[in-house]
């Protein structure tokens, strides 16, 4: 039996359930468009196999480590590199035994039906993973990844993706976008740029990293103005790469819009060293302002990530570095937060600002208003903890009835895993369809419009709000 119920997400009543086939089925061979992840460029720039099951669906996933570390795994037995130099387990055979054995920690999590549509769809398996089938899934997975048909660029195209963005700090150099373009490989793959490294006052090198930014641009960011410089030629040295967006995340929405005098002054003294906490926070805010109004002036999409209070674990980030599981969602406002940027340029609607939250609280109360008035905003769908069924459902319960479905930017998978992209837009198609059926269902939406918004809501929305 398939670990993939065609009808998985739909509505249980027959009627809708029926609508919401027909719905789905209009929409599932559409191109994905992801326009926004971290997939790792290289994959495709050396288009070289993926080394092994482990390092394909354990090492590099959070979503997957986290929930094993909160059962007592810790993140050295399942391979995850130690900044401090520390011993990790470098068997991937061992590694994915113990992800197998403690499979049935994802039961009803977002993760277990990504894995298993991975595992199902791009890899032909149909019994579950367990510790008696470790190695039967090892033994059949690492043998397909030694097949040309396993190759990232081939699995890009086998999974239909028209478009896909990766991340990259204002500091990279993007060697494997150029090579990807000097390769004469086709399919799209394009960068977006995040200074988050050179904006933050609190970020780990933040002295240093200003000093970088100055060597790779010949601008002097020992000043305001010579800093801002350096911000414009980066952007537009990723602009000219493929870049459509920026990216910021931040621990919340603050943002300021002070004086050139008073702006001036703050950033002496960050970059000297000499910033109060909320000096820092002043100046994230004051920096949001500043990119967009380069977003005004290059026309490169804005998006805000705020609210997640990272590296929680003092220990793990220690150990491990960033990005290691332990970013966990804090409240987060955005009606005061984001006046002075929207006095700013918020009715320009020439840009393009897509904003999203951990906190869910924020969609009805703050977030749906402000994208239903501003001509700038627009909403990110659900993202990290909530891209899931039940998260998509609330987000478009929360919002639609405020501001609309046109006032959102579409799906993005938001993954550095890259075989549960697939997986990840299927949910968000089918989460989708669901909905409109039941607002057909309940007279709230002709069909012939649940149709047009199907394919919308899947494709032409995350196209038209990324440039791409």
């Amino acid at each position: 039996m398939s670990l993939n119920d065609p009808d998985r997400l739909f509505p249980v009543n027959d009627s809708l359930r029926g609508l919401c086939r027909a719905l789905y089925g209009s929409v599932k061979d559409l191109p994905i468009i992801s326009p926004h992840g971290h997939c790792d460029p290289r994959w495709f720039a050396e288009n070289t196999r993926f080394p092994n099951p482990a390092e394909l669906f354990v090492v590099p996933d959070h979503y997957v480590f986290r929930m094993l570390v909160s059962q007592g795994v810790t993140l050295s037995d399942l391979g995850v590199p130690r900044t401090d130099g520390g011993p990790v387990e470098t068997d991937p055979r061992r590694i994915w035994r113990r992800f197998a054995e403690n499979f049935h920690l994802f039961r009803g999590t977002p993760s277990s039906m990504w894995l298993d549509h991975s595992f199902e769809h791009v890899f032909g398996l149909d019994v579950p993973l367990s510790s008696e089938t470790a190695d039967l899934y090892y033994d059949h997975i690492e043998a397909r990844l030694g097949e040309p048909e396993f190759l990232p660029r081939a699995l890009f195209e086998r999974f239909n993706i028209e478009a896909l963005a990766t991340t990259e700090g204002a500091l990279d150099d993007l060697r494997w976008h150029r090579m990807i373009a000097e390769s004469g490989w086709q399919d799209r793959i394009v960068t977006t740029y995040r200074p988050d490294a050179v904006v933050d006052p609190e970020f780990e090198g933040f002295a240093d990293n200003l000093v970088a930014l100055g060597e790779m641009t010949g601008e002097d960011t020992g000043t305001w103005a010579g800093y801002l410089a350096a911000h414009r030629a980066r952007r537009g040295y990723f602009k000219a790469q493929g870049a459509t967006a920026s990216d910021h995340g931040h621990p919340s929405a603050q943002t300021a819009d002070l004086a050139p005098a008073e702006a001036e002054a703050l950033f002496d003294k960050v970059s000297r060293g000499e910033a109060t906490a909320q000096e820092a926070e002043t100046f994230r805010g004051q920096m949001l302002t500043e990119m967009a109004r380069m977003s005004l002036e290059d026309g490169l999409v804005m998006q805000i990530h705020p609210g997640s209070r990272r590296n929680h674990s003092a220990g793990i980030f220690a150990q491990y570095g960033r990005d290691k599981g332990f970013d966990i969602p804090g409240r987060t406002d955005y009606v005061a937060a984001l006046k002075p940027l929207l006095d700013a340029v918020g009715m320009e609607p020439d840009l393009t600002i897509i904003l999203f939250t951990l906190d869910e609280t924020a969609y009805g109360r703050e977030l749906a208003p402000l994208a239903g008035a501003y001509p700038a905003l627009r909403l990110g769908p659900p993202w990290w903890f909530f891209d899931s069924y039940e998260g998509i459902k609330r987000f478009r319960e929360a919002t639609t009835e405020t501001c609309g479905f046109y006032n959102t930017a579409g799906f993005n998978d938001d993954t550095r895993a890259f075989c549960s992209i697939p997986a990840r837009h299927d949910v968000a198609r089918r989460s989708d369809c669901a909905y409109l059926a039941g607002l057909v269902g309940t007279g709230r939406l002709r069909e012939a419009e649940a149709f047009e918004l199907a394919h919308d809501l899947t494709y032409r929305l995350a196209k038209d709000a990324y440039n791409l």
